[in-house]
């Protein structure tokens, strides 16, 4: 049996207590997290993908402990168990409607003139924040799952990590992710720390791949870390970032179709606007929905196509929202403005082309408006997802009615046979409505059927255990990922397996592996010793050996170019195999690019004293091991921000590797050169040992060899079977290697 238990995360608890006659009533909350949510936990029965042991669901209750003590003695809820945090009202206000929802919120939807920089709001989220990692550290044990969702918590995951190393952490974000230009407008520390946190997670899920690469490129640029096949590596662990677009519950909404309350609702919505056609919208109040907008394509629509006067109506409901927040109160003001005038100077006395309901609907009025209308009008300006449009579709049993769906949604990448317009262009919103209103019944089906079908197969069920097993499965992976150092046995099983082979091939890198790293690049010389022991080991046909590192040639065929040994320079850009000449494996073109690159980082080399650069065939380097920690660290994430913006546009990559970062031509690396010129014979024993992240790209291609020994130097996690200390155990290594005859190798261990 599973004993690990699901710890679901949100900003609130599913549930509102409101106070009536002294007395205190539990209301059940709505929300997209919360319907997905509640249908997954509600299919424990029939889904066997929950198969946790116990349920719990921590939130703010919003209300006082003493509150919350007697009303919860009237929650009956049998599938999860709720767990209160708690948070003064006043410090609330400065984490929810501060922090939250006036920065966060505008930041991450594009409306950046919206959001205010309020440090006491920040303090305030961070405090939010670590109260919920106090309350749920008093309850976790270590092989629980934690599921944080959305923005109101992006530092939770690291403030747990940090208190249970060994927990597994999802976090979801509900909303964009926006691009890296946006979010470099919050403050230096503030960002820093958002990002760390939601890398305290192991699986970080976003509604797109639009959002996944905007956040893989902000960690790049913000933190200076990089990502293979969308895993971070950091610190010592293996993170993935994906795309999981939420759904909604599909049997729900399509059984709704024919339920009897629907069906008599429908019937009255149609017999009451039966000499017209009915065109829907139903939103949050919310600037990000662009109900302006909508408001002005229709009336545009109006002016352009009289005919269609007194022959449809916008029925536009709006649910009430954050009133309270002043760009909110105004944006309400805005829409009952816009609706009064477009009434009054169109509408004629038997007839009103905006009907308009500022409240909440219930699942039956919603449904029956979704199954009556005869097109859904979603255009919001920027949109995670948005779940109406999907419950439009899954209503639509009777596969009729249009979709006009803003492209800045998220759900416009599923739903992509809805018509699709930017809402920002009145004229194509007023073309789309013109279009969806003369569009025949047959093609109505054609559109809707893809869509459905689409809903159907990936609803809210299977989006929460898509998320789950991935969650499983990157910490399955982590598990291989590890610092596992060589212990005598495993010695003893090299040294044999190195005896019986017949081919054996040896790939070392040299800096950080056969040689410890030197105040100067040119201290890192070898010494005599070194020397004698790779000559020994070259000496034997047995053995093919490579040096491969991210030094230049001329300085390798200096120091090792007399050994009968290969040495690969610049991770694969140039190679020179045992006894033969150098040869380019890039064709070598315009440097000039070399002279811009040296420009930006002499500007770097000012800023930061004891830093220098070092100039390569095929790349350029900044080094800065001899400077200042503190300082070095910050003109690196600057540098590699800066270099980033030209890598692609020069056809370079920027490598942040062991103190220095390195532009260089895109094209090869360790991983590749290895595939291309090194794997096309076959051996009986390969050791490949390397310290540093462009060793990873070697590892990983020989992960699935099993003649291959893989090793880390250094105390970090690595794609690399097992790890060395340091260069010193690197020699000792090659070494046994290379002194104790074949024949007596099992004698002596």
């Amino acid at each position: 049996m599973n004993t690990s238990r699901l710890f679901i995360v949100s900003n609130r608890l599913p549930i509102t207590i409101i106070t009536d006659d002294q007395k205190f009533k539990v209301q059940p909350s709505s929300g997209g997290l919360v319907s997905a949510m509640k249908s997954y936990l509600a299919g424990t029965s029939e889904n066997k993908h929950n198969n946790f042991s116990e349920t719990f669901w921590v939130g703010m209750p919003c209300c006082r402990p003493a509150v919350w003590s007697e009303a919860a003695q009237g929650i009956h809820e049998s599938k999860f168990t709720y767990l209160p945090v708690f948070y003064n009202a006043k410090a609330y206000e400065c984490y929810y409607n501060g922090f939250s929802n006036s920065t966060l919120w505008p930041l991450f939807h594009y409306f950046p003139s919206f959001a205010e920089y309020n440090t006491e709001h920040y303090n305030y989220y961070i405090q939010a924040n670590e109260a919920f990692a106090d309350t749920m550290i008093r309850h976790l044990r270590p092989n629980d799952v934690v599921w944080i969702h959305d923005y109101h918590l992006l530092p939770l995951a690291r403030l747990l990590r940090q208190a249970m190393p060994e927990l597994t952490i999802g976090f979801f974000l509900h909303i964009p992710f926006p691009s890296y230009e946006i979010v470099r407008l919050l403050p230096r520390s503030w960002r820093e720390e958002l990002l760390y946190g939601m890398l305290g997670a192991d699986l970080i899920g976003f509604h797109t791949m639009d959002y996944a690469t905007h956040f893989l490129q902000c960690i790049q640029m913000v933190l200076g870390l990089e990502h293979n096949m969308h895993i971070i590596q950091h610190e010592n662990r293996l993170i993935k970032a994906d795309v999981f677009p939420i759904s909604i519950d599909f049997t729900l909404f399509d059984n709704a179709f024919d339920d009897a309350k629907v069906s008599v609702q429908r019937a009255g919505l149609q017999d009451k606007f039966k000499q017209q056609r009915i065109i829907f919208s139903v939103d949050r109040l919310d600037y990000t929905k662009g109900v302006s907008n909508r408001l002005k394509a229709y009336e545009l629509f109006l002016q352009n196509n009289p005919e269609y006067r007194e022959k449809v109506v916008f029925i536009l409901v709006v649910v009430p929202s954050r009133e309270y927040i002043t760009k909110y109160a105004e944006r309400k003001k805005m829409i009952d403005e816009m609706i009064s005038n477009i009434n009054s100077k169109i509408g004629t006395i038997h007839w009103q082309p905006v009907i308009y309901q500022y409240n909440s609907l219930n699942f039956e009025e919603m449904v029956a408006l979704y199954t009556s209308c005869d097109i859904a009008l979603i255009t919001p300006l920027r949109d995670g997802m948005n779940l109406v449009a999907k419950e439009f579709v899954a209503s639509r049993k009777d596969q009729q009615g249009v979709l006009v769906l803003s492209e800045m949604a998220g759900a416009a990448r599923e739903l992509t046979t809805a018509l699709i317009i930017n809402p920002n262009d009145e004229k194509e919103v007023s073309d789309k409505i013109l279009q969806a209103m003369e569009m025949p019944s047959g093609e109505q089906s054609k559109r809707l059927e893809p869509m459905r079908k689409r809903i159907a197969d990936y609803d809210v069920l299977t989006w929460a255990a898509d998320f789950l097993n991935q969650l499983n499965a990157i910490k399955v992976k982590q598990q291989e990922f590890q610092i596992k150092f060589i212990d005598e046995l495993t010695k003893k099983n090299l040294l044999n397996d190195f005896r019986k082979a017949a081919k054996r091939l040896i790939l070392v890198d040299y800096d950080g592996t056969l040689v410890s790293f030197a105040p100067s690049i040119m201290e890192a010389r070898p010494g005599r010793r070194l020397l004698e022991l790779l000559e020994r080991l070259s000496a034997n046909e047995q053995n093919n050996i490579f040096i491969l590192s991210g030094r230049d040639s001329t300085t390798l065929e200096n120091w090792l170019g007399a050994l009968p040994l290969n040495i690969i320079a610049e991770h694969g850009a140039k190679i020179k195999l045992k006894n033969g000449k150098w040869k380019n494996q890039l064709s070598v073109e315009d440097q000039t690019w070399k002279q811009q690159v040296r420009s930006i980082m002499e500007v770097y080399v000012r800023r930061c004293a004891n830093t220098f650069i070092e100039i390569k065939e095929f790349s350029i380097v900044w080094h800065y091991r001899k400077a200042n920690p503190e300082q070095a660290k910050l003109r690196a994430l600057e540098l590699f921000a800066e270099l980033n913006e030209y890598a692609s546009d020069l056809g370079a990559v920027v490598v942040m590797g062991n103190k220095n970062i390195e532009m260089r031509m895109s094209g090869f690396d360790k991983g590749i050169i290895l595939k291309k010129k090194i794997l096309n014979e076959k051996y009986d024993f390969i050791l490949a040992m390397g310290d540093d992240k462009t060793d990873e790209d070697m590892f990983k291609v020989l992960s699935n060899l099993k003649q291959a020994y893989t090793i880390k130097i250094g105390s970090e996690a690595s794609y690399a079977q097992y790890n060395l200390q340091n260069p010193q155990m690197v020699q000792s290594l090659l070494e046994a290697l290379s002194y104790i005859p074949v024949e007596q190798l099992a004698d002596k261990l």
